[in-house]
């Protein structure tokens, strides 16, 4: 029978030391890495979120089917110009807004604010030559178009927001095109801007049924 090997112990040690080194290097591992399912290791942040490609807060105007471009020649009222373009001068109804109507005679009497919302409107347009995007041609051959400033801003929406149209949510929205339009009438009613200041006021295709043809304009 031979006798034990002198080194049995310090071996059986080594080979647990060996074990405990590998167990944490494995622990160190995990805790290094984060887990299949999505876990993260403490004090991590999360990633950032990102929007939807494309998103823009608040949108843009919606593109038209055509455009037209020339100089703004006449503002009639607060939501109707004339545009000259190359092939002739053009009527354009500016689209998804609906301005104060301006008096044609006795048996059509104006309403409070509609001079103020055509000089505001002028005030914007007149003598520029702009780009109407347009998407169709309304009952009376005028175009009916976004008209946009040269800085990208959108003249219609600029006359919502000054309080001097509304938003043109008649017929369940048939004529809006534009859905930045409701909560910019909200913003300039809130604030008390332009006809929001005054006591009451009227939708225009209200005041065009009440008033012109039912002659109750009280």
């Amino acid at each position: 029978m031979r006798g034990k090997s002198p080194f049995g112990g310090a071996s059986k040690l080594t080979a647990l030391i060996v074990a405990l080194v590998l167990a944490a290097a494995g622990a160190l591992v995990n805790w290094l890495q984060p887990s299949g399912q999505g876990g993260q290791r403490p004090g991590a942040s999360a990633p950032a979120s990102q929007g939807k490609p494309g998103a823009a807060p608040g949108g843009g105007v919606p593109a038209g089917s055509y455009t037209l471009t020339g100089m703004i020649v006449n503002v009639a009222d607060g939501d109707t110009v004339t545009l000259r373009a190359p092939d002739g001068q053009r009527r354009i109804r500016l689209d998804s807004i609906d301005a104060p109507e301006e008096g044609h005679g006795a048996d059509q009497p104006g309403q409070p604010y509609a001079e103020a919302a055509r000089k505001n409107l002028a005030d914007l347009v007149a003598g520029k030559t702009l780009t109407a995007q347009c998407y169709e041609k309304d009952q009376y051959g005028r175009e009916v178009c976004a008209l946009i400033l040269d800085d990208g801003r959108s003249a219609n929406r600029l006359q919502v927001e000054a309080g001097y149209a509304w938003a043109y949510t008649a017929r369940q929205g048939a004529y809006l095109h534009d859905q930045a339009m409701p909560g910019l009438q909200r913003q300039a009613k809130a604030a008390g801007r332009g006809l929001w200041a005054g006591k009451d006021p009227m939708q225009p295709w209200k005041w065009r049924y009440d008033c012109w043809r039912q002659r109750q304009c009280g």
